[in-house]
C-alpha cells in the first residue's frame, strides 16, 4: 500500500468531519461506522486470504496502514483487536467452519472482538488462568471471570483462554476459544477509569458454550499458541504511537527542547516495528522483539506527554493552545493503561532479559 494515498484519504475524511484526531485512538476511539468505512475500503483483514474476505497482503503493508491510522488519530478501536490478532490467529489455526464464519465478518467490520486473557489472579501471568472449559455434547461450557477486556460491552465476540485440563505444569492444559457473546451465561460489567466508565471491562462466564468448531488450534496447546500470538499484540505501531497526535501538535508549534530527542527515538522504534513485521511475514513469531518494542514504546509514549507538559501557552501559540491543552489532558487520562495492557512493564522486562540470556549462551 502506498503511504501517500492512505494519508490523503485520511486527510479527506478528516476534512469531511468523519473523525477528529485523538490520542490512544486504537482503544479509546470507538466508532463502528468508521470501522465499516474502513472495511468497505479494504483496509481490514489485509493479512489473510481473499478466500475468507481478506486481501492476501503482508504484515509489512499492514504496518504502513496502521501507522497512518494512528498518526491521524483515527477512531479504529471497534476493529483493532479483531484485525490485529484474532483474524491472523483464526486464519492460521481455526477450523474451516470458523474461518468462513468469522473472517469475512471481521473484514467488513461486523464482528468486533475483545480479549479474554487476564483474570483477577492471572494478569500478565497467563499460566495462572483459572477459567475452566468443560466438555459437553458438541462443544465446551465455560465458567470463570476475565478482566481488563477492552470494549467487551460493545463486542460481538471474545477470544477466551481457558483451562481444559490440569497437568503437572501450570502451562499445560490451556485451550483457546472463540466465544459468541450474545448468549446466556455471559455478563459484562464496565470498569471505571479516570474518565468514568471506560473501555476496560470484566466478563463473567457462567455456562456460556462454544462449539467444537470454534476451538482455536489444538486442545491443550493454548500456552504455546498464545505466547506466539502475543507478537501480534505487542509488536505493532500502536505500542509506540498512542500519543503521536500530541507529538504532531508539538512539532507544528516548534516548541520544546526535547523534540529532537523524541523524534530520534521514534525513528528507532519505527525501524524495530518494521523488523517485527518483516519477521512475521517470514513466518516467525518474534516474541522478544515484540516485547522490546512495547517496553520501549510505552516509555516513549509517556515521555511525549511529559515533554508536552513542559510547554506553555507562549510556546504553543494562543490560537493552537485550546486544542493542544485538550489533547494533552486526554493523553494524560490514557497514560496509566500504557504499561498494563498487553503485559506489564515488569513482565516484559523479564521476557526481554530471558531472551538476552538465552542468546548469550
Amino acid at each position: 500500500m502506498k503511504r501517500a494515498e492512505i494519508r490523503a484519504r485520511l486527510d479527506e475524511w478528516r476534512r469531511e468531519g468523519r473523525f477528529e484526531p485523538r490520542c490512544d485512538s486504537w482503544l479509546a476511539g470507538y466508532d463502528e461506522d468508521f470501522t465499516r468505512l474502513l472495511g468497505a475500503e479494504g483496509w481490514i483483514g489485509l493479512t489473510w486470504s481473499p478466500e475468507y474476505g481478506g486481501h492476501g497482503r503482508g504484515f509489512a503493508e499492514r504496518f504502513v496502514l496502521t501507522e497512518e491510522l494512528l498518526r491521524a488519530g483515527a477512531p479504529v478501536a471497534a476493529h483493532w483487536i479483531a484485525d490485529r490478532q484474532i483474524g491472523p490467529a483464526v486464519a492460521r489455526l481455526g477450523t474451516e467452519e470458523l474461518r468462513r464464519h468469522i473472517l469475512p465478518r471481521i473484514a467488513s467490520g461486523e464482528a468486533r472482538f475483545c480479549l479474554g486473557m487476564s483474570e483477577p489472579d492471572a494478569g500478565s501471568d497467563l499460566a495462572s488462568v483459572r477459567t475452566r472449559a468443560t466438555r459437553v455434547d458438541g462443544g465446551w461450557e465455560l465458567h470463570g471471570q476475565k478482566v481488563w477486556s477492552s470494549n467487551a460491552h460493545r463486542s460481538t465476540h471474545a477470544y477466551v483462554l481457558a483451562r481444559t485440563a490440569h497437568g503437572t505444569k501450570r502451562h499445560e492444559g490451556l485451550t483457546e476459544f472463540v466465544l459468541d457473546l450474545d448468549q446466556p451465561g455471559v455478563t459484562v460489567r464496565r470498569i471505571p477509569d479516570l474518565r468514568g466508565p471506560g473501555h476496560f471491562c470484566e466478563v463473567f462466564l457462567d455456562g456460556a458454550t462454544v462449539p467444537d468448531a470454534w476451538v482455536l488450534g489444538t486442545v491443550g496447546d493454548g500456552w504455546t499458541q498464545v505466547t506466539e500470538q502475543l507478537s501480534f499484540e505487542r509488536g505493532g505501531p500502536e505500542r509506540v504511537l498512542s500519543t503521536y497526535p500530541l507529538l504532531r501538535l508539538m512539532l507544528d508549534s516548534g516548541g520544546g527542547w526535547r523534540l529532537g530527542e523524541l523524534v530520534a527515538r521514534l525513528t528507532a522504534l519505527r525501524a524495530l516495528g518494521r523488523q517485527v513485521a518483516a519477521r512475521m511475514d517470514a513466518g516467525e513469531a518474534p516474541i522478544a522483539a515484540a516485547a522490546t518494542l512495547k517496553l520501549l514504546g510505552n516509555r516513549f509514549e509517556v515521555d511525549v506527554i511529559e515533554a508536552a507538559r513542559e510547554l506553555t501557552r507562549a510556546d504553543v501559540g494562543a490560537a493552537a493552545w485550546p486544542r493542544f491543552a485538550a489533547m494533552l489532558a486526554d493523553a494524560q487520562l490514557s497514560a496509566p493503561g500504557f504499561s498494563l495492557r498487553g503485559g506489564t512493564t515488569e513482565v516484559l522486562g523479564v521476557v526481554v532479559a530471558r531472551s538476552a540470556l538465552e542468546g548469550a549462551r
